[in-house]
């Protein structure tokens, strides 16, 4: 007497079935999928340790870090202003040239003569203040409940570098615009650096160590005695190229070390 295939007789598996089975015994598919489904907390915190992305990041996170209250999630806010600004900039550069009579008048067609160009700049500019306004309740936030304690406080010290660089891409597109604010604004920046001890002309101890107006540290910073096309070019350059590369690297290494050093607890 036949059985039924209902009652769990001698039934043949299906032809996916089969080329499924076949799939993931080929050493292609292992290399990818080496833990198999995670249908459990280990092969899901195994998935994580032997992915080549993945692996940077724990294995676990707790509950309570990823409550929004505590952190008012003020550095991922940062991290969206940021990515806006990189978009945003790069959108800016095709219609920009760091160029002495050229730069004011860029900046007047892009205002006027390019279609959404004001759009544009706009959303540009109040991304930057509004970047600098997270990053400094960022930080106020990890002083005021002492989530710069150990340990955290390596990556305090990495967060206070990301807020000079932040105040830094301020300060070097204040110039690009090259009208009377942003000279103005610059120019007076500038001038206190000369009066930095050691390296500026103005500064404690120049005069022993032969530091002069034309070798000192605002030389450095703006290519020559004077705001000037090379001022300009160097904070173009500084602003669109190396300060936001900078940036990237330390937000990169900051966000893996929140991730390995823990959340710092709910408020």
């Amino acid at each position: 007497m036949s059985q039924t295939p209902g009652h769990g007789g001698d039934q043949k598996p299906g032809k996916l079935k089969i080329l499924a089975d076949y799939i993931q015994s080929t050493d292609a598919w292992k290399s990818f999928f080496r833990t198999g489904y995670p249908d459990s907390l280990l092969k899901r915190m195994a998935v994580m340790r032997s992915s080549f992305v993945m692996h940077i990041l724990p294995t676990k996170v707790g509950v309570h870090g990823l409550k929004l209250g505590y952190t008012w999630c003020m550095g991922g806010i940062t991290l969206f202003l940021f990515l806006m600004l990189t978009l945003t900039g790069v959108i800016l550069m095709f219609y920009y040239v760091p160029e002495e009579h050229r730069a004011f008048t860029d900046m007047k067609d892009l205002k006027f003569m390019v279609p959404y160009g004001m759009i544009m700049r706009n959303m540009h500019r109040w991304t930057a203040h509004a970047m600098v306004f997270s990053v400094i309740v960022h930080m106020a936030r990890v002083f005021y409940t002492g989530s710069y304690k150990p340990p955290r406080q390596f990556n305090w010290v990495v967060g206070v570098i990301l807020l000079k660089l932040t105040l830094l891409l301020s300060f070097t597109g204040y110039l690009l615009p090259w009208d009377q604010l942003g000279f103005w604004a610059v120019t007076v920046g500038t001038n206190m650096a000369s009066a930095t001890p050691l390296v500026g002309y103005e500064g404690p101890f120049s005069e022993f160590l032969g530091i002069r107006v034309d070798n000192d540290i605002r030389f450095a910073i703006i290519g020559g005695t004077r705001i000037g096309p090379n001022a300009l070019i160097r904070a173009y350059v500084w602003h669109c190229v190396g300060l936001p590369l900078i940036a990237s690297g330390l937000m990169v290494f900051h966000f893996w070390r929140v991730r390995k050093d823990g959340f710092s607890g709910p408020l």
